[in-house]
């Protein structure tokens, strides 16, 4: 996976979602890309208005990216909500 740091700094995110793909499929581990996460409200599932996980690996590992020169408290926050 080191090749993915040669790539350009103005790399958009979804390039480099195409590239985790890739080695996470030759490393033979299952994920999901642009997992739905419903919003719910008054336990309505309003999907189109949810949140989406860049990639969900092995049902366990939550891979958000981003193409920022550093991490913020807003970045974090997205995560965790």
């Amino acid at each position: 996976m080191n090749n993915l740091a040669k790539l350009n700094k103005l790399t958009v995110e979804s390039a480099y979602e195409t590239c985790l793909a890739y080695e996470f499929q030759q490393l033979g581990l299952t994920f999901e890309r642009q997992k739905a996460l419903p919003l719910i409200y008054k336990e309505i599932h309003l999907l189109d208005q949810g949140y989406r996980i860049d990639l969900l690996v092995e049902r366990r590992v939550i891979v958000e990216l981003k193409v920022v020169e550093q991490i913020t408290p807003v970045h974090e926050a997205q995560v965790l909500s």
